[in-house]
């Protein structure tokens, strides 16, 4: 089943609403049982084509049916107005040619799935909210903020998804991040990136990843960093990757 309500955060400058989506197993209604959360970025893309920005979404829905994984997966549409999805995930200001500079809403974002979305989501829904059944993925910009979520709120999530993250916005602070982040045991990070999204001249890139890969392994997580042939950057290619970052983030493996 997948509720789908109307919000507003207040701590984000938008007015109009977004979608929430939690999507709870089949058999919720008839157990007592508690399950681990997964928490996604750019929800509208994740479970519907008829709410997906490009008319394709994840395909979460009908992976997670499949199966039948014992999980709830909430998910948070991206701030419907322009190009300010870029402000809201994205940790530190940013400067896009064309765009200019961004201002960096990403740490107001966290505080409020953290502070906010997950108390409500566990005082609603049977969680288990400890840290060691709390997830995050996003991909993209929502890749880079996964990676922000394991770093700067590794107290509630130990394991994060980070399809095609936009290294690039990150930088530095980024790589200090990481660097000064005593990552708790267990935390899991999935990393990768598809050979036909990357530039004709892919070593830089492909450094960018193994390289964050490296600090965040030195820092004290497990990190799976893959490098996925022919995928594009897009929601149908992320979704056959949902088995292998579903298999790697298995809070019971």
């Amino acid at each position: 089943m997948i509720r789908v309500t109307r919000i507003q955060i207040p701590a984000l400058p938008t007015k109009k609403p977004r979608r929430l989506y939690v999507y709870t197993p089949r058999d919720y209604e008839d157990s007592e049982q508690r399950y681990p959360v997964l928490y996604m970025f750019d929800g509208h893309n994740v479970f519907y084509d008829s709410h997906a920005t490009y008319g394709r979404c994840w395909g979460m829905k009908q992976y997670l049916e499949k199966t039948r994984l014992p999980l709830i997966l909430v998910a948070v549409e991206c701030n419907p107005e322009g190009n300010r999805r870029l402000n809201e995930y994205s940790p530190w200001d940013l400067s896009i040619p064309k765009l200019g500079v961004l201002e960096g809403l990403g740490k107001q974002t966290m505080d409020w799935i953290t502070q906010s979305l997950k108390p409500e989501i566990d005082a609603t829904y049977r969680t288990l909210p400890d840290r060691a059944h709390t997830m995050i993925a996003g991909s993209s910009m929502g890749g880079l903020m996964a990676l922000y979520a394991a770093a700067a709120y590794g107290e509630v999530f130990s394991r994060a998804a980070a399809l095609s993250p936009s290294l690039w916005a990150g930088g530095k602070h980024l790589r200090d991040l990481i660097r000064s982040t005593a990552f708790a045991d267990p935390t899991r990070i999935w990393m990768d990136v598809g050979t036909a999204e990357l530039p004709p001249s892919k070593h830089g890139e492909l450094a960018l990843l193994f390289r964050t890969a490296g600090l965040l392994t030195k820092s004290g997580a497990d990190v799976a960093a893959r490098i996925i042939p022919g995928a594009e950057h897009n929601e149908a290619a992320w979704e056959k990757r949902i088995p292998l970052f579903m298999d790697y983030l298995d809070p019971d493996a």
